[in-house]
């Protein structure tokens, strides 16, 4: 990894009109910036064509872990005033930890309702920044039915942010809960969507691989650092906040048999190049196994087991734009950046695509 890396090197200036705040009417509706690394060149098309950037043999990744509604509100008890609750991870069953707001106001020991009687939370211990480990009481009935009953769909705060700002409803929606979901997820745990899977819908993966494409699942679960800004002691430490992982071992050959086979391995999104990335071996071999990644990458990183690359267009001083700088040349992602903010691109988990080649 390089020296010197510096946040404003990653800045750029999206007009708020570019945040999408919604997703498209189709998933696979969403717009497609190509970008050549070889040639610089960049060409526009719809998502639903990826098909004809592709080869038979090539083998895409993706990342099949599901969103939670990870996003709870509560009272603080007794007679307080309203807490937002965001989960976090799961330490053991029912104990989480989890961002608080406002956080200075809650204090171990504290008692939190979401519903009197039927889901509330004890603070037992303090964990970092804004966080807190808490405890879940659900009066005996199952964690995950609570969870759906009382849960919101943790959408990103810019969403929300820009929603209000066009004095639209400032929460979750019936359609988020559907759409801020890939098609495939099937391993709960997620806090934030693995967005550059949004774009899938089944009958494109079928037409896929009718064409000779194959597919590979990681699981990666998201945390909501994902989509926050970098800061200077990510840089100083070189490492992110931690998130799991898991790779099955039918999984990890269908990479392993692609790179000695010559066919291209593409991961779908940033989180599964960071499972790659992180369960590599030193021969370029993709291991089995569960884990937990700190993994920054940045420009200078030699990727082993990346051929090319989908993915959404992030957030300026984003690990992820870093990410994609690292893959594609920062001059060049964010060139095409630029002109993807001319052609009139949607940004952000709701936005469109480019794939880089």
């Amino acid at each position: 990894m390089e020296t010197g890396i510096r946040l404003e090197d990653y800045e750029f200036e999206l007009p708020a009109e570019r945040i999408a705040r919604h997703p498209t009417e189709r998933r696979d509706g969403s717009r497609l910036l190509e970008l050549e690394r070889a040639t610089g060149r960049i060409a526009h098309g719809q998502f639903r064509e990826i098909g004809a950037h592709l080869r038979p043999g090539d083998l895409l990744v993706l990342n099949d872990s599901r969103v939670i509604p990870a996003r709870l509100f509560a009272q603080r008890y007794p007679g307080g005033g309203r807490i937002e609750i965001f989960l976090v991870q799961e330490v053991e069953p029912r104990v989480w930890k989890a961002l608080v707001r406002p956080g200075k106001k809650v204090q171990r020991g504290e008692r939190l309702v979401v519903a009197p009687g039927e889901f509330e939370a004890r603070v037992i211990d303090y964990a970092g920044r804004g966080e807190r480990v808490m405890r879940f009481e659900t009066g005996g009935r199952p964690w995950d039915e609570m969870l759906r009953r009382y849960g919101h769909t943790p959408l990103p705060p810019y969403i929300l942010k820009a929603r209000k700002l066009a004095h639209e409803a400032a929460e979750d929606t019936e359609e988020d809960r559907e759409r801020y979901q890939t098609v495939y997820a099937c391993a709960p745990g997620s806090v934030a969507a693995p967005t550059a899977g949004l774009h899938f819908t089944k009958e494109l993966m079928a037409d896929l691989a009718d064409r000779g494409v194959q597919f590979a699942w990681v699981t990666l679960h998201v945390g909501p650092g994902t989509f926050q800004p970098l800061l200077e002691e990510h840089l100083r430490a070189g490492k992110l906040h931690e998130e799991l992982y898991e790779v099955l071992p039918a999984e990890a050959e269908k990479v392993n048999a692609a790179r000695r086979e010559g066919r291209r391995v593409i991961p779908v999104g940033t989180t599964s190049v960071r499972v790659l990335e992180s369960a590599c071996d030193a021969e370029g071999r993709l291991r089995a196994g569960a884990g937990a990644t700190e993994l920054l990458i940045a420009p200078g990183f030699r990727f082993r087991l990346a051929d090319a690359l989908v993915t959404n267009f992030h957030l300026p001083h984003s690990s992820l734009l870093m990410l994609a700088s690292a893959f594609g040349g920062r001059e060049l992602v964010l060139r095409a950046y630029r002109e993807a903010i001319e052609e009139g691109y949607r940004f952000y988990s709701y936005g469109d695509a480019m794939l880089i080649l």
